[in-house]
């Protein structure tokens, strides 16, 4: 008799993977059913470039049905206690702790992130969720005197749509579920169709954690993100992705008024001063340009240095880039998968021709393609590189790095705040007081001192200028899920 393969054997290869897909497509939920659809379309391995599964392409029809059912679920769902929903919640955290091997291998199919790094997106997912209900929203009282009393009740908006994006399917989902479902809405949840399945398949394994109809979770592509922002039944989006999607939600979503909350791109500075110790902050510095092969909104994506330091730290962030490997993610000793998609391979390619194309650029490793199959770009350091060059005026989105010479830090700080990107930047130094008045100088949604790339659950997140509206994460962040009611009474008794 042949033996049964163990879960962690199930989920350590590509081919185990996508053999547990074809056992067990993946589906829609909508109103607490599983639903296929007539048509359906390929999911891309980034690895291969070839279609490794098959996802359903939800229909305008079942747009309004999980509505629909997403309406007729929320009053009940709002009415029950705060602890009732918060612990639904954990229970979906304890679910993604225990699928975590299933979950972590589809995520590394479909987006190519190392698999411990997919376990990792897991893990956070749900120490999001644990670290989010331990939030409460409770009345404000403004004003109690003899002749009034001022307090501002928080009520839920009603049905919340998310459209989430393919480079952390999960990890950027589970804020959305999180908040919308505390704050007592219910919720219709659009993953990329780059990166569907880890999505859907989590749908699946909590289906049965809440009522029917209060979390819904349907594939699609672009039209159907169109028809989500312009339907007349959600109350509020919530999108992650860039600034010229995010642009397109918000002019979809005027017609109704929507609600929204936007976190889009950054084109996040750095800037390093003249006492930094390079030896010290060079792995940090590059760990948070090549996180996910450069594919984080939070990245670092432009490296101010002075002239001091300058070839000090293109060598050794070259130096470590040179050193690392690249190549199939199921592959323990991987450290950077591929880019995601062929139209993001493109973009990238572009900008590194771009580069080869300016006076003076130094390419210090890197600059190209992998020969072979699948999206895979060598980590890129460049030199020499200043403002004008699309890699430093863009947000390419890979595992590239201009480094920019500066000479005067005013200079370096009005130059990281010029363009349209204001979501995360941050200030390297030994002296911490001098770093902090100079981080306090950057516009951005957070900056940091001496890191890049991490947001606390609890603290407000989201960008500036043209990287957002509004913020998730903590109370603020959960606030916005809810509508402020000023109620304005007699003096309390």
């Amino acid at each position: 008799m042949t033996s049964q393969p163990t879960p962690s054997d199930r989920f350590t290869t590509a081919t185990a993977t996508i053999a547990e897909l074809d056992r067990r497509p993946v589906r829609h939920l909508i109103g607490g059913a599983l639903a296929d659809s007539d048509a359906h379309f390929e999911v891309i391995n980034p690895t291969t470039g070839q279609p490794c599964a098959r996802a359903p392409e939800a229909t305008r029809e079942q747009l309004d049905e999980a509505v629909a059912r997403a309406r007729e679920a929320q009053p009940a769902w709002a009415a029950l206690r705060w602890e009732d929903r918060r612990e639904a919640l954990l229970q979906l955290a304890a679910v993604l702790r225990e699928h975590q091997d299933e979950l972590a291998a589809l995520i590394t199919l479909e987006q190519g992130k190392p698999l411990a790094a997919a376990r990792g997106e897991v893990g956070r997912s749900a120490m999001l969720i644990e670290q989010f209900v331990t939030l409460r929203v409770e009345p404000e009282v403004l004003r109690s005197n003899a002749t009034e009393r001022i307090e501002v009740h928080y009520r839920p908006l009603g049905v919340v749509g998310a459209i989430t994006p393919w480079n952390m399917p999960l990890v950027l989902s589970v804020p959305k579920i999180a908040h919308a479902l505390l704050a007592g809405n219910t919720l219709v949840v659009k993953p990329s169709p780059y990166a569907p399945l880890a999505t859907l398949r989590l749908a699946e394994l909590a289906r049965k954690l809440f009522p029917p109809g209060v979390l819904n979770v349907l594939a699609g592509g672009n039209a159907f993100g169109q028809w989500m922002s312009e339907h007349p039944g959600i109350a509020k989006i919530s999108f992650t992705g860039s600034i010229p999607t995010g642009r397109r939600v918000m002019g979809s979503a005027a017609g109704t008024l929507k609600r929204l909350t936007l976190e889009l791109g950054g084109n996040d500075p750095a800037i390093v001063l003249p006492d930094a110790d390079i030896d010290a902050i060079a792995q940090r510095l590059y760990d948070a340009v090549f996180v996910n092969c450069g594919q984080v909104c939070m990245a670092i994506k432009r490296l101010y240095v002075p002239d001091a330091l300058y070839e000090k730290a293109c060598e050794a962030l070259a130096g470590i880039a040179r050193e690392a490997r690249v190549g199939d993610p199921f592959d323990p000793a991987t450290q950077l998968g591929p880019v995601q998609n062929r139209a993001q391979f493109d973009i990238v390619q572009a900008v590194l021709e771009d580069t080869r194309a300016r006076a003076g650029a130094r390419i210090l490793t890197g600059g190209k393609a992998l020969s072979g199959p699948g999206y895979f770009i060598e980590p890129t350091v460049v030199a020499d590189i200043a403002e004008g060059a699309r890699m430093v005026d863009e947000e390419p989105f890979g595992p590239v790095l201009p480094i920019i010479r500066y000479t005067d830090v005013d200079d370096a700080v009005a130059r990281a705040n010029a363009g349209p990107h204001g979501l995360g930047a941050s200030v390297w130094g030994t002296d911490v007081a001098r770093a902090c008045e100079v981080a306090s100088r950057l516009h951005a949604g957070t900056v940091w001192v001496n890191r890049h790339v991490g947001a606390d659950p609890l603290a407000p997140f989201g960008g500036a200028k043209q990287s957002g509206v509004g913020r998730q994460y903590g109370l603020t962040g959960l606030k916005g899920y809810m509508e402020a009611i000023t109620m304005v009474l007699p003096p309390a008794a």
